[in-house]
């Protein structure tokens, strides 16, 4: 399964939450990071006292599991307008960037692993939410 992956299960894979660590070792054929939560995770290091720590960490995430990153592009960017557009159509609201994460999620073809409820107005994109 190609899984996107949203700020809150790095996160929870980081702390080594059991339900998160085991659902990505038995779901994860493909792994992949928004550059958007890439930003939203640099921005909690920046905030925290293990600035360097935490960068090295995400680092070798990426590496040994070998993610792929998924960058803001013009086709991402059409994504985002799609998604957006639909949203405001319904009367529904996530966060901003959350919507940039979906049309990540959505230009790769993949799955968003969340814990966010929010993503379930979301139509273009398939999601499992944890938790």
């Amino acid at each position: 399964m190609k899984l996107v992956l949203d700020t809150n299960i790095y996160s929870d894979y980081a702390e080594g939450l059991p339900e998160t660590v085991d659902f990505l070792a038995t779901h994860g054929e493909y792994l992949y990071l928004p550059s958007i939560v890439i930003g939203e995770l640099n921005f909690g290091f920046m905030k925290g006292n293990r600035q360097q720590f935490n960068e090295r960490k995400l680092l070798q995430f990426i590496n040994r599991l070998k993610v792929q990153i998924i960058d803001v592009d013009g086709d991402v960017a059409r994504k985002y307008a799609i998604i957006f557009l639909s949203l405001q159509k319904k009367g529904a609201k996530i966060p901003i960037n959350d919507v940039w994460i979906a049309a990540s999620c959505m230009e790769v073809g993949g799955t968003l692993l969340t814990r966010d409820r929010h993503f379930e107005v979301v139509e273009q994109i398939a999601m499992v939410i944890l938790g």
